[in-house]
C-alpha cells in the first residue's frame, strides 16, 4: 500500500467517463490517478492532494481546458499542465501554451505509449525541479547521509544540464555561445539570453546555473508573458494573507524560494513599464516586498532573463526601461534559430529520436536517410520544440522501426514547396552575388529538393514531373548532394 502512495499523482479532468477510464488504464501502473469531471471537482482534488501532473480535456462544459489550466498555473504553479484536444488548429490552445504555461498538448486520438511517455517526462521534470528546490536545505544539514544525498542530486543535475549536453554539430554557431556562457557562469553577473521561441534559451540558462557557484541552490522559472502584472508580482515577490481576494495564506514568491540560487525570467520583454519599475527596485535593493506586506525581505539571487524581442529597439520605442535593460544585460547571449545552424539539425534529430523513442517504448527506432534529408530541408520556424513534436508524431504514428519521410506531417513534407523561391533547399537565401552559373545551380538544387519533397522522395514521380530520366535525376541529386 505504501508503494502505491509513493507514486506521483496525476489528475485527469474530463467530463466523459469513458475518456477518464481509458487514460486511467494507461497510467495507473506508474501513477496514482485522480479524476474530476469538471473544474470544481478538480479544484477540490488540487486543494486536498499534491499533484505532479494534470491532464485536462480542452472541450468541457462551463469553460475550456486552457482557461482552467491558466487558473491552475496561478494557484498551483508547481503542477505540470497538459491539455488534450481533438482540434489541432484551435487558437485557444495555441495561445494557452504561453498564457496557461502548458507543458504539452496531446492530440486525439492519443496513442497510449505516447501519452504515458509524455506524462512520465512531465513528472520527472517536476520531481527534478522539486529536488533542486530542496537541495540548499539539505546541504546545510549536519547529517552526513543527507549531505551526501544532496551532493549526489547536484552532481546528477550538473551532468544533465552540462553545456556539452546541448546537442550540436562540430563547428556549430552554438559552440561560441556555450563557450562564452561557460566563462560567464563562474561570475555573479546578470545574463540576458536572446533568441526565438523554442530555440533553447531555457536550456542554456539551466546550464549557466549548474555551472555556477549557485548550483546547489534552486533554479526557478517564470514566464513573464503568461500572467498579468498583479499576479506576476505575487508570483515573483510573494503576498501576505488577505492582501487580495483568494489570498488565504502567506505565499513566498519565487525570489524568496530561489534565495542563493537563480531566477530565470522568460519573455521579460513582454512586461509592462509599471512592473519594470518594481523589478528594477528589487534588483537594485536586493530585497522584495510581498504584495500587501509592510516589511521588505532580503533576497540573494542571480537573474537570467530571456526574450525573443529586440530589447534595444523596445528601449528606443519607450516600451522597455533603459535602466532595467542595463541592469539585466550584464552579458548578452544570442541563441541562433535552427534555420541558421542547419548542421545542428542532424545531431539534434538523432538525439531526439533516441529520447522520444525511449519515452514511447520504442528504443530501437531510427530515421532513414531520406527522412533525415527531409528534416534537414525544412526551415523549422518553431525551432527545436517543433522538431521534437514532429519526431514524436512520426514515431507514434509509424509501426516501422525505421521511420521514413512519409511519416512526417504534410507541413514538413511540403514545407519547402510553399516557401519563397528566394530560398534554397537548405533554408538559406539564394546567393546575392556570384556568376550566373552559380546562381542557376543554386536555383536548380532548390527545385530538385522541393520536387522530391513534394513527391515524398519518390524518384520516379519526381523525374517524370521534371522531364528527366531516373538516371538523369540521380545524377543531378549526386551533383547537388541530395542523396540522403
Amino acid at each position: 500500500m505504501s508503494a502505491v502512495l509513493d507514486l506521483p499523482r496525476v489528475l485527469i479532468v474530463d467530463d466523459e467517463v469513458r475518456s477518464q477510464d481509458a487514460i486511467r488504464r494507461t497510467l495507473d501502473e506508474d501513477f496514482t490517478v485522480l479524476t474530476a469531471s469538471n473544474a470544481d471537482e478538480a479544484r477540490s482534488q488540487l486543494e486536498r492532494f499534491e499533484v505532479s501532473v494534470i491532464l485536462c480535456d480542452q472541450r468541457m462544459p462551463g469553460l475550456t481546458g486552457v482557461v482552467f489550466l491558466k487558473e491552475v498555473r496561478e494557484r498551483w504553479p508547481d503542477t505540470v499542465r497538459i491539455v488534450i484536444s481533438g482540434y489541432t488548429d484551435s487558437e485557444d490552445i495555441i495561445a494557452g501554451i504561453n498564457d496557461a504555461g502548458i507543458y504539452q498538448y496531446i492530440l486525439k486520438p492519443w496513442v497510449p505509449d505516447h501519452l504515458l511517455g509524455a506524462v512520465r517526462t512531465a513528472a520527472e521534470a517536476q520531481t527534478l525541479q522539486r529536488d533542486m528546490n530542496r537541495l540548499d536545505v539539505e546541504l546545510r544539514t549536519s547529517t552526513p547521509v543527507l549531505r551526501q544525498r544532496a551532493a549526489n542530486k547536484l552532481e546528477r543535475a550538473r551532468r544533465v544540464f552540462d553545456f556539452d549536453r546541448i546537442e550540436r554539430a562540430s563547428g556549430s554557431p552554438l559552440d561560441g555561445v556555450c563557450e562564452m556562457a561557460a566563462r560567464v557562469a563562474r561570475y555573479d553577473l546578470s545574463v540576458l539570453v536572446l533568441g526565438e521561441s523554442g530555440s533553447g534559451k531555457e536550456l542554456l540558462a539551466r546550464a549557466l546555473h549548474y555551472a555556477s557557484p549557485r548550483a546547489g541552490a534552486p533554479f526557478v522559472v517564470e514566464n513573464c508573458a503568461a500572467i498579468p502584472d498583479t499576479l506576476l508580482e505575487s508570483e515573483l515577490f510573494g503576498h501576505k494573507r488577505g492582501s487580495f481576494t483568494g489570498a488565504y495564506e502567506d505565499h513566498p514568491g519565487l525570489f524568496q524560494r530561489a534565495h542563493n540560487g537563480t531566477v530565470f525570467l522568460d519573455e521579460i520583454g513582454e512586461t509592462s513599464p509599471a512592473f519594470q519599475v518594481r523589478l528594477l527596485r528589487v534588483l537594485q535593493e536586493g530585497e522584495v516586498r510581498p504584495v500587501g506586506g509592510a516589511r521588505a525581505v532580503p533576497v540573494d539571487v542571480r537573474v537570467i532573463a530571456a526574450t525573443h524581442r529586440d530589447l534595444e529597439q523596445r528601449v528606443h520605442e519607450g516600451l522597455f526601461r533603459e535602466d532595467l535593460y542595463y541592469r539585466i544585460a550584464g552579458v548578452s547571449l544570442t541563441v541562433p534559430p535552427l534555420r541558421e545552424r542547419p548542421g545542428d539539425i542532424g545531431p539534434i534529430a538523432q538525439r531526439l529520436v533516441g529520447e522520444v523513442g525511449a519515452e514511447l517504448g520504442r528504443p530501437r527506432v531510427a530515421l532513414s536517410d531520406e527522412a533525415m534529408a527531409c528534416l534537414m530541408s525544412y526551415p523549422w520556424p518553431g525551432n527545436v520544440r517543433e522538431l521534437r513534436n514532429e519526431i514524436a508524431r512520426a514515431i507514434a504514428l509509424s509501426d516501422a522501426e525505421v521511420i521514413e519521410a512519409q511519416a512526417f506531417s504534410t507541413r514538413v513534407l511540403h514545407g519547402q514547396a510553399g516557401r519563397s523561391a528566394a530560398l534554397n533547399g537548405q533554408g538559406t537565401p539564394l546567393p546575392a552575388s556570384g556568376t550566373l552559373g552559380e546562381r542557376l545551380d543554386a536555383m536548380e538544387a532548390m527545385v530538385l529538393r522541393e520536387t522530391l519533397l513534394r513527391h515524398r522522395w519518390n524518384k520516379t514521380r519526381a523525374a517524370k514531373e521534371l522531364g528527366l530520366s531516373r538516371v538523369g535525376l540521380r545524377g543531378k541529386m549526386q551533383r547537388f548532394g541530395l542523396e540522403g
